[in-house]
């Protein structure tokens, strides 16, 4: 079993217990062994592109370390989790300036520098189990169902530091779809934001967001939506005012792979 370090977020102990759950014992299931570094802290949430604001990516740094002192890539689930720790890592892998004074402020045995790898779980499945092989190991297809994939703002950009597929174009996650006996349904709305970080400063504005994405994949014939946000499950399932199931990608690959019972639909 290959073992990872896995960084699980606030967020994923609180409101989003199921993207948690779900994650470890598929990954179990998967010959994938997932371990927590000791004494993690907060992510923060949100990436701050201001180049001379250090405190707020030490946290991340302190975590892309303990993968580094471990041996190991690190695996991330939360899509804002991901997307703060691995342009952390880009940038302290780029900006020799911003490397320096990382590494002086936490003084480290040893300066971190970038050379951690960083995995989104959903690269994991991709990247190191490989999609075949859980197809193969899928006892619960889910044959018949039209399933969107939900993206929104953070899994896929900015780009070139999350590197995980075409910010316009992406197929991760219809892939994963495919993998477990879903057939994927492509909308428009599928990597456009859902208001979510606006929710408690400008509640319509993020409904109508969010409203457009449900709306959107319904009338694309979607049958449910699954995302690896809790942020975005949040605001498509409480302030869109749609009906359409929304669901956490791993309670699926979970129910596929037998370690759950099925969902309503």
């Amino acid at each position: 079993m290959e073992t990872f370090t896995y960084y699980p977020g606030c967020t994923l102990r609180t409101k989003a217990k199921d993207l948690d759950a779900y994650a470890r014992s598929s990954a179990e299931a998967l010959g994938i062994a997932l371990e927590e570094p000791a004494d993690w802290q907060c992510c923060g949430g949100a990436y701050t592109t201001a180049r001379d604001e250090i405190a707020t990516k030490l946290s991340a740094v302190r975590t892309l370390n303990a993968a580094k002192e471990q041996g190991r890539a690190l695996v991330t689930v939360c899509s804002a989790c991901h997307n703060v720790i691995k342009q952390t890592n880009y940038d302290i892998a780029r900006d020799e300036n911003m490397a320096m004074k990382v590494n002086n402020y936490l003084k480290l045995p040893e300066a971190y520098t970038g050379e951690t790898t960083v995995y989104h779980y959903l690269e994991l499945l991709r990247d190191v189990v490989g999609f075949d092989n859980l197809k193969a190991k899928v006892v619960n297809p889910f044959k018949g169902k039209k399933i969107a994939a939900y993206y929104g703002c953070l899994l896929l950009r900015p780009s070139k530091a999350l590197a995980m597929d075409d910010p316009e174009n992406p197929t991760i996650m219809e892939d994963f779809i495919k993998a477990i006996g879903g057939t994927p349904v492509i909308y428009s709305q599928r990597n456009e934001c859902c208001g979510g970080y606006i929710t408690m400063e400008d509640k319509s504005q993020a409904a109508k967001r969010s409203g457009a994405v449900m709306n959107c994949a319904a009338e694309a014939g979607a049958d449910m939506i699954i995302t690896a946000c809790p942020l975005c499950l949040y605001n498509l399932k409480k302030n869109s005012g749609s009906e359409l199931p929304v669901y956490y990608f791993t309670e699926l690959l979970a129910q596929a792979l037998g370690l759950k019972e099925g969902t309503d639909e």
